[in-house]
């Protein structure tokens, strides 16, 4: 079904919540197994129900932020899903104290009733009242920055449209650009430190209601990290810093080399070749085109995946007045259908954001037809190898986007998915901080992610560029408001990508076996045995990144 024929109606919350109060009894009550199992099947169809309807919503509020129905219908939710989360606990905890609890692991797997102990950890009823707030907070943040109208070049633009100017081979244009972005933010500092505050001190609250002394425990939880803690994350973070860091210092000399440039500054950090990025030839509409022939040649499985996805109008792409910023990828249970949202901009970012949110894409429709929607999604990590590793995949058909310019066009890649390793853990370690020390001010806040821009980025000067200057630059990060801690998953991915990426480059078809293997299995294993499934190492293991930096620099020494 196209995407513009699937009809939406609001989820009845009062209906939805009797019958989950019924299938728990149903649960708490049952005499047999049989009737355990019925109440399951029950709940996946009221569950996947819901979460379409809402998803709809989500998705037709960020295509149009100003669309009066659909903004009420994303409130409406914003205040009511904690409800269906109450219900959805209460449901869960049934399963979890039920006799027939080994018969439940037996046939749908153990995994997804771990999940749902780490879930259930981070909630009960008397939290409701905050994780509303905590909603409204996130949506306040997210309609403030798409309501970004900025003169620029003699247009109004908004944030994603003024992005190309930010690359220009002209030096003078991107300061301007980044200049006129960041008065933008600077105009809004104080609502963007209130809405922080707020989202800080009711999720600390959360965590202190649920038992926890920081609210870091209760994000690990929410994310289900069922196969790693905050002491890994940080030795990941540790072994960053001495391996990663110093290679993306090497990078910067050489792109200071190629550019022409004595200093590297914030404004200069992604202008990588001195007559310009390699951008995609035509128009929007041809990068789509070449997307569909490139997954029409990938593999059998991708042919038929990219003929639904594109038949059924399932991706909004084009940048307008009133969207939401960013890309994302979600999912549509009742449809069986993934959704791929973003906002081209004339950049390589096109061609990156389509093969990444395509990636996620493909590996829904991969799982489309699991018996058991809670075993489809693996947790975050796993879902970002799936993106980051297809943006590898589609090197062999950067012709088709880049023409003349595809060798500059993987050399961006590569340094571009080095380089960010260092950012993504910069943001993570900025939400420990904040969250471990709920008290800090909002000066101390800046001042933190100065210090860590110092160490995670050294060779960058943002003197010049007032808002950034001013260790403020975590504010255009929209996850660290809407979806805390979710950053390192983008780093741990990045780095099984980059895994994979080696591979490819000795045996491309075992590489992409290794991958479908990965893929395929949806969220039955964790991230951890998913990694051992491929047969490639985690980013937890001693040495990964050693490994990862040698790879790199013999690729761009060759």
């Amino acid at each position: 079904m196209k995407f513009s024929e699937m009809k939406y109606e609001r989820v009845d919350i009062k209906e939805l919540s009797a019958a989950y109060d019924k299938l728990t009894e149903q649960v708490t009550n049952a005499e047999n197994e049989s009737d355990v199992f019925a109440a399951f099947n029950e709940h996946e169809k009221l569950s996947s129900h819901a979460e379409t309807m809402i998803t709809l919503t989500y998705i037709r509020h960020s295509i149009d932020t100003t669309d009066a129905f659909y903004e009420t219908e994303n409130d409406f939710y914003d205040e009511n899903s904690p409800f269906l989360t109450e219900k959805l606990s209460a449901f869960q905890n049934a399963l979890l104290a039920s006799r027939f609890l080994p018969q439940l692991k037996e046939k749908y797997g153990e995994l997804m009733f771990v999940n749902a102990e780490l879930e259930n950890k981070a909630f009960k009823p008397e939290i409701v009242p905050l994780l509303q707030q905590e909603n409204k907070l996130c949506t306040q943040y997210a309609k403030l920055v798409a309501s970004a109208k900025i003169e620029f070049d003699g247009k109004e633009l908004t944030l994603s449209e003024l992005s190309p100017y930010k690359k220009s081979a002209d030096r003078s244009v991107r300061k301007a650009a980044f200049e006129a972005d960041a008065a933008f933010y600077k105009s809004y500092e104080a609502e963007l430190d209130d809405i922080y505050d707020e989202l800080i001190s009711v999720r600390t609250k959360i965590a202190n209601e649920l038992g926890f002394d920081s609210f870091t425990k209760v994000a690990y939880l929410r994310l289900k990290r069922n196969c790693y803690d905050p002491a890994m994350v940080q030795k990941f973070r540790e072994a960053v810093k001495a391996d990663i860091v110093p290679l993306c210092t090497k990078l910067a000399d050489l792109q200071k080399q190629r550019i022409g440039i004595d200093e590297l500054h914030y404004y200069d950090l992604d202008f990588l070749f001195p007559d310009g990025n390699p951008r995609p030839v035509g128009s929007a509409e041809d990068i789509l085109a070449a997307g569909r022939k490139m997954y029409e040649e990938m593999s059998p499985e991708t042919k038929e995946f990219v003929a639904e996805l594109y038949d059924n109008e399932l991706l909004d792409v084009l940048s307008r007045k009133g969207k939401q910023v960013g890309g994302y990828c979600t999912f549509l249970p009742d449809y069986k259908a993934s959704f791929i949202f973003s906002n081209f901009n004339g950049t390589a970012d096109d061609v990156e954001v389509l093969t990444h949110e395509a990636g996620h894409a493909f590996a829904g429709w991969l799982a489309k037809d699991f018996e058991v929607r809670e075993n489809m999604d693996p947790t975050m990590e796993s879902c970002e190898c799936h993106s980051m590793s297809m943006e590898f995949f589609a090197w062999k058909w950067l012709e088709l986007f880049y023409g003349d310019k595809t060798p500059t066009a993987k050399l961006a890649h590569l340094e571009g998915c080095i380089r960010f390793i260092p950012y993504g853990c910069m943001v993570d370690e900025f939400q420990h901080i904040v969250y471990d020390n709920p008290t800090l001010t909002k000066a101390q806040r800046h001042e933190a992610w100065e210090k860590l821009e110092k160490q995670y980025r050294p060779f960058c000067d943002r003197s010049d560029l007032a808002f950034y200057g001013e260790g403020r630059g975590w504010q255009r990060q929209h996850h660290i408001y809407e979806l805390p801690f979710y950053y390192i998953d983008y780093c741990l991915a990045q780095t099984v990508a980059l895994t994979f990426w080696a591979l490819m480059n000795g045996n491309r078809e075992d590489a992409w076996a290794r991958y479908l293997a990965f893929a395929k299995l949806g969220g039955k294993k964790t991230f951890v045995d998913l990694c051992k499934t491929a047969d490639v190492q985690s980013p937890f293991e001693d040495g990964v990144l050693k490994k990862i930096v040698a790879m790199a620099v013999d690729f761009l020494e060759n």
